[in-house]
């Protein structure tokens, strides 16, 4: 008898965990198409110039490394 009322207890702590998640995803506001699309544009381009600036301070630095391993006294 106490396993079908701990079976029982289980079922009711998952149930009210449940309807916890379905009532708290109903509280989630959305963003629209525009406001995803205009960030997500955004966060490309920032990437990309990012990425070039570490490509420039790379090659800037390979430039200068290679100075100093060629110079001869």
């Amino acid at each position: 008898m106490a396993g079908a009322n701990e079976k029982k207890k289980e079922k009711n702590g998952v149930s009210n965990w449940w309807d916890g998640v379905k009532t708290e995803w109903g509280k989630i506001v959305w963003a629209d198409r525009q406001l995803v699309t205009s960030q997500t544009s955004a966060t490309i381009v920032i990437s990309v110039i990012i990425s070039l600036l570490i490509v420039l301070f790379d090659m800037v630095i390979q430039f200068g490394v290679d100075k100093l391993v060629n110079l001869t006294f």
